[in-house]
């Protein structure tokens, strides 16, 4: 079977370089939607990202308007209780030397831009429940992988996940990718009706930027060449 037809963009796309550096994670959004002609174009174009074998594990889910709206209402009540995370992957990762002082480093830009103390526990919880209000974005996708498929086949969905995102960002539409959209997946596979099998590995909200939003000013750099990449000849 052909797959997708390759199209001329509906809309003004930047270089792949000024994508890359443009993308961000983006914590605040306007209410205003994407057209939905240029949200199937982008999806269409993720599309192309490479798998192993091709295989193309990903299995994504987008929710707008009142699927958006009614899914976010519930994983803010679910929330409010943490106790009751049941993730499909292990969402406890312990961080040692350096990767914890970029952990560190990200958290202290974010909270730092929002004006939420360190030892303001109401504040950082208020904080943490905006993840699961999807930052007020107007749609979002959640990122399944179908059981028994493990690690080779979450690396693939994460290069779907980089190429979605830059597609979005070359279309001026902001992105942030969240590991805790996916803390409560059975709240997400109910509302969705979709059966256990697929296993819930992250979701993203996106939209257009609010730029009002006080999260949307942090910033984080990233580490030099020389630190993560070593050439050999």
């Amino acid at each position: 079977m052909p797959g997708p037809q390759a199209k001329e963009p509906s809309a003004p796309i930047m270089s792949v370089d000024e994508a890359i550096r443009r993308r961000r994670s983006v914590r605040g959004f306007q209410p205003k939607p994407v057209p939905d002609a240029l949200l199937r174009e982008v999806f269409e174009l993720a599309q192309w990202a490479p798998s192993n074998c091709n295989v193309q594990p990903w299995v994504a889910h987008v929710v707008s308007g009142a699927a958006c709206a009614a899914l976010r209402d519930k994983l803010i009540a679910s929330g409010r209780t943490p106790a009751a995370m049941n993730p499909d992957f292990s969402a406890d990762s312990k961080y040692e030397g350096v990767y914890r002082e970029r952990q560190h480093d990200a958290a202290a830009q974010l909270y730092g831009a929002m004006g939420v103390a360190r030892r303001d526990m109401e504040g950082r919880f208020a904080a943490y429940l905006r993840n699961q209000a999807m930052f007020d974005a107007p749609h979002a996708v959640f990122l399944f992988l179908p059981a028994p498929f493990g690690i080779r086949e979450a690396t693939d969905l994460g290069i779907y996940v980089q190429t979605l995102m830059l597609v979005m960002t070359a279309r001026g539409i902001a992105s942030c990718a969240q590991g805790a959209l996916s803390l409560y997946p059975d709240v997400v596979r109910a509302h969705l009706r979709i059966p256990d099998k697929q296993r819930l590995l992250l979701g993203i909200s996106f939209g257009y930027e609010d730029q009002g939003v006080a999260a949307n000013n942090a910033r984080v750099g990233r580490a030099s060449l020389g630190t993560a990449v070593a050439f050999h000849s």
